[in-house]
């Protein structure tokens, strides 16, 4: 994971995910979970629910990518005709493929809906927003259905000591308040294609209820 957060290595990791017919590269995809792991971890615990996770979700994705199959997890498009074809994927229930790369991603795709809303939040925001209430609202939006009650109750509790805005716009590292509103406003729409991308892709082959 990286060692400081940094806004721009976010932005590069995402625009650098797309090829230009808008496949989505796993390498860069994961990069840029990398650096968003980081800036979940400069906060404290408090998303370290969720942070612990991505990053054992990360390491599965790096096995498949770095094993003797490797080629066919180049992107999100080869992962999923590679693993359907070769009936690599649990579709009705956790079976034999407990942790296929379709499964894996689509655990940090659920994630990264909830980053995305939370950070367009937190960049739309005024002085007095309550940094809680935009985790949360974010949070109810996209994890939280695919969460159970003990877990989206401990989650609404882990959200109250959540740091101020000052301090989310600070671990950002991308200068005053006004250049990082600048630069999640180019990063978000980038985070937002290859979550949709992504959305697409597996709506189309049924992919996104995976046990």
């Amino acid at each position: 994971m990286a060692d400081t957060f940094s806004l721009q290595k976010v932005l590069e990791a995402f625009r650098s995910s797309m090829s230009e017919n808008k496949e989505v590269y796993i390498k860069y995809y994961i990069a840029g979970w990398q650096e968003l792991v980081s800036f979940m971890n400069s906060l404290g615990n408090v998303f370290s629910f969720i942070s612990k996770d991505v990053v054992s979700k990360i390491q599965i994705l790096e096995n498949f990518i770095s094993g003797e199959n490797g080629s066919y997890y180049a992107t999100i498009q080869s992962m999923v005709k590679y693993e359907l074809e070769n009936d690599l994927v649990d579709l009705i229930k956790r079976d034999s493929h407990p942790e296929s790369g379709c499964r894996t991603l689509l655990r940090l795709h659920r994630a990264l809906r909830w980053l995305e809303l939370f950070l367009e939040r937190l960049r739309t925001s005024s002085e007095d927003s309550k940094t809680s209430v935009m985790c949360s609202d974010a949070y109810n939006e996209s994890l939280a259905q695919h969460h159970p009650w003990l877990i989206r109750k401990a989650v609404g509790v882990a959200f109250c000591v959540l740091p101020g805005r000052d301090t989310f716009f600070d671990v950002m590292n991308a200068g005053d308040h006004t250049q990082v509103v600048a630069l999640l406003g180019e990063s978000l729409p980038l985070i937002a294609e290859v979550y949709q991308i992504t959305e697409d892709l597996y709506a189309k082959n049924n992919l996104l209820e995976l046990p």
